[in-house]
């Protein structure tokens, strides 16, 4: 799983390049968030990391709703050939989440219109 944390702290170095590195991140129990690598690179960028207690899922509430959205959304819609496609129709799906749906917890804006409102550049 020394590979997987690695692919996983690549993609939040590249996501902190705009957006900088959290205080802190919660995740679940998996290899990729148990082991060295992963626990390594949170002290390198003063990073604490919060765990859910094994098999309560709940206290994720952000990514399991993210989860569950995704499978229903794409994975349950579409019958892929090849991993091109399945990053063609995520990105297509994640521009339309983030720019064009409202979203109820958001007082019906889209994410986007949110983040303009409350930071806006």
């Amino acid at each position: 799983m020394c590979l997987l944390a690695r692919r996983v702290t690549r993609y939040l170095d590249k996501l902190a390049e705009y957006y900088g590195y959290p205080l802190k991140v919660r995740v679940d129990n998996g290899p990729e968030f148990t082991g060295n690598v992963f626990n390594n690179w949170a002290d390198a960028h003063g990073i604490t990391i919060d765990y859910i207690n094994p098999g309560s899922p709940y206290q994720n509430g952000y990514i399991e709703r993210f989860n569950r959205t995704y499978r229903t959304e794409v994975l349950d819609l579409y019958l892929f050939n090849n991993l091109k496609q399945v990053r063609k129709i995520t990105e297509e799906r994640l521009t339309i989440y983030n720019t064009e749906r409202p979203h109820k917890t958001l007082n019906n804006m889209t994410p986007i219109e949110y983040k303009t409102l409350k930071h806006p550049e």
